[in-house]
């Protein structure tokens, strides 16, 4: 009786740990296979990633973030890690009577697990040069302090007429997007009138007569990053997450841009870009350095130079920025001072762009090539406007790509032998280059080199980490070569260390904890949260709801307003006040009647409006209809 007992206890105890074994077995599994199309999904989604920008995308918010790449992962990863664990749970209930086999199974199952994690942690790995990146970020150079150069002990000579700057960031523009014949990537010229201005003018290339342009450093390849970089010479590496600068109380204080050269010299400078400006800190760097006037999507809402609650893509699309840009530019040119107007576009971020109802369809379904399309149109025939101005003669243009695109496969097929490059081309520069040869250089290289375009003389032709590339000096990387300069930059600095000794991690936490919009600034804003949700459409009545509920507001709502319109086609928005019910929340049906029962994807947000009807933006959502 003893011993059955011991023999009944046994298997009871062998059951239980089988079971266990088997649930440690399946999770692995499932956790692998998540990992291991994570890791495939991040490399196809983020071609050419770096370890840098995958430390910054793990840092970012999800906030802002395209859902159709949220969704895109779900498929790609979520969905097949659910089948999966799915099929795994199946397999196992149909052999858990069957024991050596069940035990063989439950075996390779784990084997191939470990298998499958330790492959894609080493492509991972290697891809990413994880190693290099870690030893970069414990290790200390002199590289950025033995070769930067302070604007504060360099003299600067401006012309007795002092000229005008335009400087047009463009959005992910690289010279791969042009024709092999005219030293891009591709077998098609996707963006040929930017190519025709970059050969007419000057990008550096000597007398080889192809595209050139700048490099992107180490803490220049996001776009605020990118405007640092080109502004100050400078790589913009902080200790907080690289689009939290908004939550400072001032952007690096310690440094001279090109902005602050230029309020000095006495010009009236501009910044006007489509989307919100205190992203990034961009509103925070260019009033700090340059008093800038900053004309961005709040200023052109409230000033009534777009309709009310109008919003695409990241504020406003690039051909209204473009005609802003020619109204301020014709007002900039009847003042007596000379002025410097900075753009920046927004209609070719990732993923795929925005096309605007302007935007040919020249390529089919490579969506993001007939938006470089269209992009490279309208900077051409912007620039065109501009020389056809009594301003023109005395005015120079810079149009540079920010930095590489991030665009998951639109540089797919590019070779891996070739040196993808940010767009670059100097047009009616008061300078000419004094090198025949093809230049290698940085987006670094743009600071002096923007001075010297606009007639400004340079003592010793080297500003910031930059060289005036008009002169016949040579870059740091002609001198070092590209590879050491980006490896070095990656590394830690003592002046970099000083510099950004000033950042607080603690009022990014505050601001991550949604208490504040931007440091010092509370009060201003009132906060308005609330949870959103859109019902499924109901193909029986053609509606669906939008219901508003547990609204926390620093002031009390009149009313709730949600506008609708259908995925690129603001022209029709459609504006409801919302029902209120006794619970607090708010509900409306949006009849798919009232925009002609159009298919597909359509956009919804919801405003709190004040007693002064002021509008509040609490969220957004969307539903396929």
């Amino acid at each position: 009786m003893k011993k059955r007992n011991e023999n009944e206890n046994h298997g009871k105890r062998r059951k239980i740990l089988i079971r266990v074994c088997t649930v440690i077995v399946i999770a692995v599994a499932t956790i692998a296979v998540l990992l291991s199309r994570s890791c495939q999904w991040m490399l196809k989604t983020w071609t050419g990633l770096t370890m840098e920008e995958l430390v910054y995308h793990l840092n970012t918010s999800l906030e802002g973030t395209n859902m159709d790449m949220i969704w895109d992962f779900v498929q790609y990863c979520v969905t097949i890690t659910g089948i999966v664990c799915v099929l795994l749970i199946f397999a196992c209930a149909f052999l858990r009577k069957k024991r050596k086999i069940y035990n063989s199974f439950l075996s390779v199952i784990m084997v191939l697990s470990l298998i499958m994690t330790g492959v894609s942690v080493s492509n991972v790995w290697t891809t990413l040069d994880v190693s290099a990146y870690a030893n970069n970020q414990s290790e200390y150079s002199t590289f950025i302090d033995d070769n930067y150069v302070d604007p504060r002990d360099v003299a600067l000579t401006f012309p007795e007429r002092k000229r005008n700057l335009i400087y047009i960031y463009l959005e992910s523009m690289e010279n791969t997007y042009s024709s092999t014949e005219n030293g891009g990537a591709f077998e098609q010229n996707v963006i040929p009138e930017l190519t025709e201005l970059s050969l007419q003018n000057e990008n550096f290339s000597g007398d080889d007569q192809t595209l050139n342009g700048g490099y992107a450093m180490p803490g220049a390849t996001w776009t605020i990053g990118a405007m640092f970089a080109q502004s100050t010479g400078l790589p913009m590496n902080i200790p907080i997450e690289k689009n939290s600068m908004n939550t400072q109380e001032s952007f690096f204080p310690g440094i001279v841009s090109i902005g602050d050269i230029l309020e000095d010299a006495g010009y009236s400078q501009t910044l006007m870009i489509g989307s919100d400006a205190e992203f990034g800190g961009r509103k925070l760097f260019y009033e700090e350095h340059g008093d800038y006037n900053i004309i961005d999507y709040k200023y052109a809402l409230e000033n009534n130079m777009i309709p009310y609650g109008y919003n695409v893509w990241w504020g406003y699309e690039d051909k209204r920025l473009f005609d802003f840009a020619k109204e301020e530019l014709t007002d900039l040119a009847a003042q007596d001072e000379p002025f410097n107007l900075t753009l920046l576009t927004a209609d070719t971020h990732f993923e795929d762009g925005y096309m605007c109802e302007d935007c040919p369809d020249l390529f089919g379904d490579n969506v993001y090539a007939n938006v470089m399309a269209c992009s490279s149109r309208q900077v051409s025939e912007f620039v065109q406007w501009v020389q056809e101005q009594p301003f023109y003669e005395n005015t120079t243009i810079v149009i540079s790509g920010d930095h590489l695109t991030m665009d998951s496969d639109f540089c797919e097929d590019v070779p891996e032998d070739y040196t993808r490059k940010v767009y670059t081309t100097y047009i009616n520069a008061a300078a000419e280059s004094q090198w025949e040869e093809y230049r290698t250089y940085t987006t670094f290289d743009n600071f002096p080199t923007t001075l010297a375009s606009l007639g400004v003389g340079i003592e010793g032709e080297r500003l910031g980490l930059g060289t005036n590339l008009f002169s016949g000096k040579s870059t740091l990387s002609e001198v070092y070569g590209y590879e050491r300069e980006s490896q070095e930059i990656s590394k830690r600095s003592e002046l970099i260390n000083e510099l950004t000794s000033d950042i607080g991690l603690e009022q990014e936490e505050q601001t991550e904890q949604g208490t504040t919009e931007e440091a010092g600034t509370a009060a201003e804003e009132p906060l308005i949260t609330a949870d959103i949700t859109v019902g499924a459409y109901n193909t029986e009545t053609n509606t669906f709801s939008v219901n508003v509920s547990n609204i926390q507001s620093s002031i009390e709502p009149r009313s709730i307003l949600c506008a609708v319109w259908p995925d690129g086609d603001q022209s029709v928005i459609k504006w409801y006040e919302m029902t209120p019910s006794e619970d607090g929340s708010y509900q409306y049906e949006v009849a798919a009647s009232d925009f002609e029962y159009r298919r597909g994807k359509y956009i919804i947000h919801v405003y709190a409006m004040d007693a002064e009807e002021n509008p509040y933006l609490i969220g957004y959502s969307y539903q396929m209809v």
